[in-house]
């Protein structure tokens, strides 16, 4: 049985039916993996796709996926919990588990743990025959994300809503990339979600979460912030630059 989204939850697909149309996120045919931490952005993510699917005009398939490591930590969600989460959307799903301990020299932290999962995400998609892996940032991740690069890496760059890898074998996907982050806390809230969410409401990333609040901050006297940070980067006067490095 469908159940209804609510008011917020048809907000957020609106939104995701706007990004998916200027960015040509999802089309007739795609085989989609839609990467789950189990958290409030995926699972967002992952019912609103499952919904969209209904009378989306373009025809596509979903997988949900899951990858755990043997890094712990307080964000880590039971897969008994993803699992009872996964059949109740009646999409087929597959879990994985890989280890990030000992595989290199690097320290095993967060960031560590992510980027091995991700690349785990791309090669069950390829496995599974998906074309596209969704993941669940949302604006205020690209917001965060344009500022981490600039500050603490010295460039401008951040994560594209639609993104080609590996030559165009698969596809990044990100359908809430127009959603603030404010409004997926209200739709978990709403659906009933936030007490199964709750440990991945956190960021551990501390120069993330300075930014979170410096861009807070800043929305006090500009509220549009989010959205100038957003579109910033597609509306660079390349005139007023001088490509020199220092």
């Amino acid at each position: 049985m469908r159940k209804p989204l609510g008011k917020t939850g048809s907000f957020i697909s609106s939104k995701i039916g706007k990004a998916i149309k200027d960015y040509r996120l999802i089309e007739d045919g795609d085989r989609i993996l839609v990467g789950v931490s189990g958290g409030k952005d995926s699972i967002t993510l992952l019912r609103l796709l499952k919904e969209r699917q209904h009378w989306s005009p373009a025809k596509y398939d979903l997988i949900a996926a899951h990858v755990e490591t043997d890094f712990k930590c307080g964000h880590c969600v039971h897969r008994r919990y993803l699992t009872a989460l996964f059949k109740d959307t009646g999409l087929p799903y597959v879990f994985k588990k890989i280890k990030v301990k000992g595989i290199s020299k690097k320290t095993v932290n967060c960031f560590w743990c992510s980027w091995n999962r991700r690349k785990e995400l791309f090669k069950t998609a390829q496995a599974k025959g998906c074309n596209k892996v969704a993941l669940g940032h949302h604006k205020d991740d690209i917001c965060e994300t344009i500022l981490l690069n600039l500050f603490f890496q010295g460039e401008i760059s951040t994560m594209n809503p639609r993104q080609p890898l590996f030559r165009g074998v698969i596809t990044v996907i990100r359908p809430l990339c127009y959603v603030e982050e404010r409004t997926i806390r209200r739709f978990v809230r709403e659906s009933g979600l936030d007490k199964l969410t709750e440990k991945k409401m956190q960021s551990r990333d501390s120069n993330r979460k300075y930014l979170k609040r410096f861009i807070q901050d800043i929305e006090k006297r500009c509220p549009s912030v989010k959205t100038n940070i957003f579109r910033s980067i597609g509306r660079v006067k390349s005139e007023y630059i001088d490509l020199k490095t220092g």
